[in-house]
């Protein structure tokens, strides 16, 4: 999640204008400078006696990279390159396979792939592991570098070679690389029921969400009988996007917060008076590709009681990212508070556990396949609530509603469960009173 570069420019001005007020401050600087004396001595024996000669420009960011690596996952140093990334999830089109993925011990494993794209027609799913790209093996190689052999014109063809747990062997996809057009909201009618999918909350994700609602209504000619907002594996984006989104769904009352490291550094964010969907049934998707920005959504519907929330637990990121600009093209990407939803939660390492937990069994390996989230990730922040997450996972006891085999529906022409789950439940719900409009306060901004 990205604040706006002023905001945080001039929190960096203001705590470098504030002097060294007392004997503590000008003990933990002491011990600070005799740290990076050692930082030094190592800086200074690498640039002499290591086998090849070392650019400087390799060490400095090499030790930046590891000195964020050491806090947490999503802190990180931001290159030219990574700005280009950034700008292409936020704004603009790629030539590509439409992947999203990342680095996990020198290994580049799959976070999920974009709907309608290259990589999810051949059938790559959230947790493989890519090895080889057109058959050379890319372990231990950067992420950017195998991002760039990725991306490339459009009508190229691309190999990848992948690693999918539960499977013993490895799988081979070609692809032809497409230009990724960042549709970041789809919508359609089924069964006099509106469905929003919501795949990234990129920088028109508000506006497109409000849109969707209007061209749900026009298509009727009427209110439908209620909405699904589907939020699976979207992996989150920009805080006011997702503000915007559950503000299309609340009529009244906090959003979320977040909370920095002193008690006092606390910003709360509020819906503005007006439902657009005028309270009508909401049913939200989740599943553990439902991440950050995603959860924001999710936790706020489901806290004022708006929604009810299906599917499967959620990824839980609970963490606000700060850009900090260094230069032209260059940040730093710092983790500087937790986000927490209406009711206090923090989905920090826990998640947002759905409200009526519905498996994807239409996935032929949805049991085989290993779920990866937050917890998962070395150097992860601890909830602070030391929420114990095994009260959260299942107890294996067989659900009788959902033992079908992938096959059996497929014969009955379902090919997403969770989906079609979500529509027979609104049928059945039907429409719902409108929710009385009250004054709130007005949003920060």
């Amino acid at each position: 999640m990205v604040r706006p570069f002023l905001q945080a420019t001039a929190i960096v001005g203001a705590l470098a204008l504030v002097p060294i007020a007392n004997g503590a401050m000008a003990q933990v600087d002491s011990d600070s400078y005799r740290e990076l004396d050692t930082f030094m001595d190592v800086y200074n024996r690498v640039r002499a006696s290591y086998v090849d000669k070392v650019d400087d420009k390799v060490l400095v960011k090499g030790a930046i990279q590891g000195m964020l690596a050491a806090l947490d996952p999503h802190s990180s140093y931001v290159d030219a390159l990574d700005f280009d990334n950034m700008r292409i999830a936020t704004e603009g089109n790629y030539g590509g396979l439409g992947l999203t993925v990342t680095m996990i011990d020198g290994a580049i494993k799959v976070i999920a792939p974009t709907e309608d794209t290259p990589a999810a027609r051949a059938g790559i799913k959230a947790g493989d592991y890519i090895t080889h790209i057109d058959g050379k093996l890319i372990y231990g190689g950067s992420l950017d570098e195998a991002i760039s052999q990725m991306r490339g014109p459009a009508n190229t063809k691309v190999t990848l070679t992948l690693v999918r747990p539960g499977q013993e062997k490895p799988i081979t996809a070609t692809m032809t690389r497409e230009i990724i057009v960042q549709k970041p909201v789809k919508w359609e009618v089924k069964d006099g029921i509106g469905i929003i999918n919501i795949n990234t909350f990129s920088a028109q994700t508000g506006a497109d969400t409000r849109a969707a609602v209007a061209a749900i209504d026009k298509a009727l000619g009427h209110k439908p009988l209620g909405y699904i907002v589907d939020l699976r594996e979207n992996g989150g984006g920009l805080l006011n996007e997702a503000i915007e989104v559950s503000d299309v769904f609340l009529d009244h009352g906090e959003i979320v917060s977040q909370r920095g490291r002193e008690k006092t550094d606390i910003e709360r964010y509020y819906a503005e008076a007006g439902d657009l969907t005028q309270g009508l049934p909401i049913i939200v998707l989740v599943d553990a590709g439902t991440a950050s920005a995603s959860e924001i959504v999710a936790g706020a519907l489901q806290d004022h009681h708006r929604a009810i929330v299906m599917g499967e637990r959620t990824f839980g990121k609970g963490s606000v990212q700060t850009l900090l600009p260094l230069g032209p093209e260059t940040a730093l990407r710092l983790t500087t508070a937790r986000y927490y939803t209406p009711s206090g939660r923090s989905v920090q390492e826990g998640g947002i556990e759905p409200d009526l937990k519905v498996p994807q069994i239409s996935d032929p390996d949805y049991k085989d396949r290993p779920v990866f989230r937050e917890a998962d990730l070395r150097r992860h922040l601890i909830n602070e609530a030391k929420v114990d997450n095994s009260v959260l996972e299942d107890d294996g006891k067989p659900d009788p509603r959902f033992t079908e085999s992938a096959e059996a529906l497929k014969k009955r022409g379902i090919e997403d469960f969770q989906l079609h789950y979500a529509l027979q439940t609104l049928g059945r719900l039907g429409p719902a009173p409108r929710a009385v409009a009250t004054a709130t306060p007005a949003r920060k901004r």
